[in-house]
């Protein structure tokens, strides 16, 4: 990929780019985040928008250039795109989606008739829609599907630790629909179901992860990628996750084995100091060399 570091860039040598436009030759394919990416989940960022539609009418090196939208988000795409719609980013700007959502969906659909509590709001109930199940409360349940929080405004995970429990001594195995942590939003940090997940996990609780970083989700989306395409998928060199989460987007990029690109004004925007809009992108090596998993470059905002 052209301008790309090694898999395995050297501690203090992570290329900040200017631009999508720096590397996009290089590639067939982008796996784009949402939440963080796209929109702060309050407003939508033009710019990522713009260059992924001038990525996209780029001419294609023997196949077009796709963009395939790839969110933890714990609902059905088509909720997904209702949401960017309602924030004005264009269809143009990419060809397909894959949600969490949907992967918890093919989840819940190999147990039929199963009888489910929805630990989550209301609001992620569209993940059940015409699936064959029963839902039930958390004592009768014999699985359990976390969509998050019921108030991410200001609950925390020690709210649930009774619920969480109470399933856990009936060793009732557990969907999480959303493996972030938290999202970021207004500037604040939201906590998510992974939150929860993690602390079913602490208590001994089986937890099954839907969405980043957990492989099956880069196998759906390369799967699709290749419909789009006649059944042919992409070189995964000359794929590129981007994304604003290093546990789920980059980590999860890496162990694919992917070419991965950070978006520094997302989730980590306050520990690089650039969470204020004045400030600018410095030296952040040392901060990239005290992480666990690095990317194979940063860019400031997603911009062409």
């Amino acid at each position: 990929m052209t301008d790309m570091p090694a898999r395995s860039p050297a501690p203090g040598h992570v290329p900040t780019l200017r631009g999508l436009a720096a590397i996009a030759e290089g590639v067939d394919l982008i796996l784009c985040d949402v939440w963080g990416v796209l929109h702060d989940g309050t407003n939508a960022h033009p710019g990522a928008s713009d260059a992924l539609m001038r990525f996209r009418a780029l001419p294609g090196a023997g196949r077009p250039r796709r963009v395939i939208l790839v969110s933890n988000a714990p609902r059905p795409w088509p909720g997904v795109r209702e949401i960017l719609d309602g924030f004005g980013i264009p269809r143009a700007a990419y060809d397909a989606i894959l949600t969490s959502g949907d992967l918890t969906r093919s989840l819940i659909a190999a147990h039929p008739g199963a009888r489910i509590h929805h630990l989550g709001p209301e609001r992620d109930a569209p993940i059940f829609a015409d699936l064959d199940l029963t839902l039930v409360p958390a004592a009768e349940a014999e699985r359990v599907v976390c969509t998050g929080l019921f108030d991410d405004t200001c609950e925390t995970a020690e709210d649930y630790h009774a619920t969480l429990a109470a399933l856990r001594a009936r060793d009732v195995p557990m969907i999480c629909a959303n493996p972030d942590l938290v999202v970021e939003r207004r500037g604040q940090l939201i906590p998510c179901a992974g939150l929860l997940a993690e602390a079913y996990e602490a208590l001994g609780g089986q937890v099954a992860y839907a969405g980043k970083p957990h492989r099956p989700v880069y196998e759906a989306a390369m799967a699709m990628a290749g419909t789009l395409d006649a059944g042919t998928p992409p070189d995964a060199a000359r794929v590129l996750a981007v994304g604003d989460a290093l546990r789920t987007d980059i980590a999860g990029a890496v162990g694919f084995g992917i070419p991965n690109l950070l978006v520094a004004r997302g989730i980590h925007a306050e520990e690089l100091g650039v969470s204020a809009e004045q400030a600018s992108l410095g030296d952040i090596a040392h901060w990239l060399d005290a992480q666990a998993v690095r990317p194979d470059a940063v860019i400031e905002r997603l911009v062409w």
